[in-house]
Order: C-alpha cells, then structure tokens, then sequence
C-alpha cells in the first residue's frame, strides 16, 4: 500500500491524500489551498491520476479546506462514492454550493470592478459542479465500518473539532499478513471545549497522520469567557464595534454559545449581536440535530431552553442588508465568514470597520500565512480588499483559546492514548516550522518514528 500526500504538507490547508493498493484507490479529503498565491495555484493542477481511476472519497470533516475540491474532481471525471459521517454529509450540502456561490459572486465582482489579472476572472468551479458533487454523498455512522473497495473498510471516530468531524481508519487486506491499518487523524479537536466531545482516543494502527496546526504551541491556560468578555467591554466603552470573522461551521456556534453564557451573567453589555453569514443558521441546526456530536452539557443545555445566543441574533436579509449592517456605526458584535477573512461578507465590514480605532477585530482561530487575517495578524498597517488598500487602526485581537484545533501539548494528550507506538506517524497540515516541532517533541517525549513528509512525496506502508 502506498500513500501519496497531495496537500496539507507545508501548509495547514489543501488536505488530500492518495492510498493506492495496487487494486484500489482511495482518496482522503480533497480540500482547497488557501493562502498564499503559490498555494492557491495548485487548486488548478490535475490529480497525478486519472479522477476516473478513484474508487471512492472519505472525508474527516466538512470545512473547505478539506472537501472544497469535491466539485473539480467530479467534474474531471470521479463518479465513485464519497463517504461522510452523517454530520459530515449534513454540512457538506450547504458548504459546497455556498463555496461555489462565493467563487462566482467572487468572479463577477471582479470583472466588474476591473481588479482581477485575468480577463474575464472565472471561478474555480460552480454551483452546478457542487451540486453534482453532492449526488455523490454517502451517509455514514461512526464507529461502524464500510466496505470502500475489494479489501478496504474505513472506520469514523469522533474527533472533536467540528460537527461530523473524525478521525478516519482504513484497514487494508494484506495477503501473507495481518492487515494494515493507517489512521488519518484529521483535525483534533482540542480537550475539554464548549458543545463538541474529546477527541476519541487513538486506536489501533499501523501508520498515523496527525494534524500540526498548532505543533509548536501551547495555548495560555486562560478561560476565554475572561477574555471575551474583557475584550467586547472594552470596545464597546470605546464607542466601537467588533467583528469577529469565524468560520460558519464550528466557531460561529462557539462564539454564539460563550456569548449566550456572558450574557445571562451579565458580563458583556446588552448591545445587539450580528450573524452575517448565509450559512450560519443552517450550520447551528445541523449542531443542534446531530445529538452525537454534542457533549453531555451542550446536550443538557439543549434540553433545557437552548444553549446558542443565535435566537436573539440580528440576521442581515440579503446583500442590501448586509451592505447597511457593515455600514452602521452602532455598537454592535459582529460575527461573520470567513475565519481567515480570505472572502465572503466579512470583508465589507472589514473594509468598513478596520479605519476606525475605536473597533476591535477579534480572530477565532489559526490564520493560514497569505491569507488576510495572518496579514491582520502580524500587524500589517494596510490591507488589500476588493481591489483596495484599506488602513489598519483599529485593535486585532486573538483567543487561542476559541481555535478549534488542539495545541501541541493537547495532541501529545491525545498520542499517548494509542495502545501502542504506531510503526510510523506522518506529522501533516502544518506549516513548516510547527510540524517539526511537533515531529521533534514526539520523538524527543514518545520515541516514536516520525517524518515529516514532502508535497507529492510518496510513501509505502507495511
């Protein structure tokens, strides 16, 4: 068995690998590049093989930068099977037509307004491709193993980082052996947050990929109720707004959640919250339907009168809306897509907000190097939106504590549930000098044989 890794090395976006036995292929995640140019580009390179020649698609979870490529890769020809844990698949039906909408809304704004280097600027793919991408989909539960070719079963674990989300085991057929088993970790889920379980612990396995997106970090052991809380007072006693972009699937719902607590505590003043993202509503019905993506509090809360602030939301009606929304200067918390503010609505208020010193832009979760909220991040006094370049005055704040994923010493927590030593873990979806931090602290703390692998290397298992 061989494992071709044709995304997230180097990167923590771009997820997608290639197991080919020699009589079957199965294709792990089949995620967008974000970021940088260079990285960006690659969405529009060919498989190495022909789609065709895929017998089936697994998918650890639902973000872009795991199942975005879906609809390019129906579109070159794969017309197999894409297997999802029923979460997974729930989410998948308005993450994929909403990515594709983005990309023509995208296109079209820029042959309007003239930006783009391409004439005419065309989107990676459309809705059309989406929605042929989700004919395709196949619900599955965890824990219960599918046949996905002569010889291959996969298993979906839990893993704690968003609804649907899992760690994903497949086991091969192996004549003259026992089988081989390789785990793909996905993204872990850090211990102990709001609404989601622990990630599931680590079974049996011959090869492990794991996550690094936080490798060589340890988040302050800080409640970010404290910070939230700290942070949205102080800029409402400025006079200002906060906009926090975050993701539509996962930290929206968090954000929601811990807002909802420091409300009826009374700890943040009662000044309206904005959810400005077409796909947040559905995404918190789907985290409300899915009871076995919940942990026993979220669940006990739901029963008891709902756990989300997002009942007493202000939702934008429409692009006019959400034009005005971004426009006001009222105080207001603002939470809208995309967490890296690589597009979507977040941008006009971004554009409108980020002038005035008086707001806050507050981000959830890792910001990729090349997208506009690393940018945000490492303090940049401008920033490039729609084609302009917009001043940066006011106050960029992260909570680590609000990222979705685990940091290096909850990954570590998380390894040392395996039953025993894995003959090799491949350190992936990382930026360079993060997955080898985590490769030299597992090696330096487990003993374990750990490599950091290559974009299109590949590598023979067993």
């Amino acid at each position: 068995m061989k494992i071709k890794f044709l995304g997230a090395t180097g990167t923590v976006t771009g997820s997608k690998y290639l197991v080919d036995t020699g009589k079957a292929r199965i294709l792990v995640d089949h995620g967008l590049f974000q970021g940088q140019k260079a990285l960006r580009e690659r969405n529009w390179a060919p498989l190495p093989v022909e789609a065709s020649s895929i017998d089936a698609v697994v998918v650890t979870h639902a973000h872009v930068d795991h199942i975005g490529g879906l609809p390019l890769l129906v579109r070159q020809g794969f017309h197999g099977p894409i297997h999802a844990s029923s979460g997974s698949y729930d989410v998948a039906q308005f993450i994929l037509p909403d990515s594709a909408r983005l990309q023509e809304e995208d296109a079209r704004y820029a042959n309007r307004k003239g930006f783009s280097k391409h004439s005419p600027a065309r989107p990676l793919y459309t809705e059309k491709d989406a929605r042929n991408a989700l004919r395709l989909f196949v619900r599955c539960k965890y824990r219960l193993p599918i046949g996905l070719a002569p010889g291959i079963t996969a298993e979906f674990l839990p893993a704690g980082h968003i609804v649907g989300s899992a760690h994903v085991r497949l086991t091969v057929e192996n004549p003259g052996g026992p089988p081989l088993r390789v785990l793909f970790s996905g993204d872990i889920g850090p211990y102990d947050a709001p609404i989601l379980p622990d990630p599931t612990p680590v079974p049996e396995c011959d090869a492990l990929l794991v996550e690094s997106t936080y490798g060589d970090r340890d988040h302050d052991a800080v409640d970010p109720r404290d910070e939230l809380a700290a942070l949205v007072t102080a800029a409402i006693a400025r006079g200002g707004r906060i906009v926090i972009p975050a993701f539509a699937v996962g930290r929206t719902q968090e954000v929601l959640y811990l807002l909802n607590e420091l409300r009826e505590a009374n700890r943040i003043p009662q000044v309206p919250i904005i959810v400005d993202s077409p796909m947040a509503e559905q995404a918190t019905k789907v985290v409300l339907a899915h009871v076995e993506d919940q942990d026993e509090e979220m669940r006990e809360r739901a029963r008891s009168g709902g756990p989300l602030a997002y009942r007493t939301a202000q939702i934008p009606k429409g692009p006019r809306g959400s034009r005005m929304a971004a426009r006001s200067k009222k105080p207001a918390i603002i939470i809208s897509a995309s967490g890296m503010a690589t597009g979507g609505r977040v941008l006009h208020y971004l554009r409108e907000m980020l002038p005035d010193p008086r707001n806050t832009v507050l981000l959830t979760g890792f910001q990729a190097m090349g997208t506009r909220g690393r940018r945000l991040f490492d303090g940049e006094k401008t920033v490039k939106i729609h084609g302009e370049f917009v001043e940066v005055n006011a106050q960029v704040k992260m909570i680590p504590r609000l990222s979705a994923h685990a940091d290096r010493g909850q990954i570590l927590r998380w390894l040392r549930t395996a039953p025993r030593p894995p003959r090799t873990t491949f350190v992936v979806h990382g930026e360079p000098d993060a997955s080898a931090a985590l490769r030299d602290k597992i090696a330096g703390e487990l003993g374990w044989n750990v490599v950091v692998p290559e974009y299109l290397q590949e590598v023979e298992i067993g």
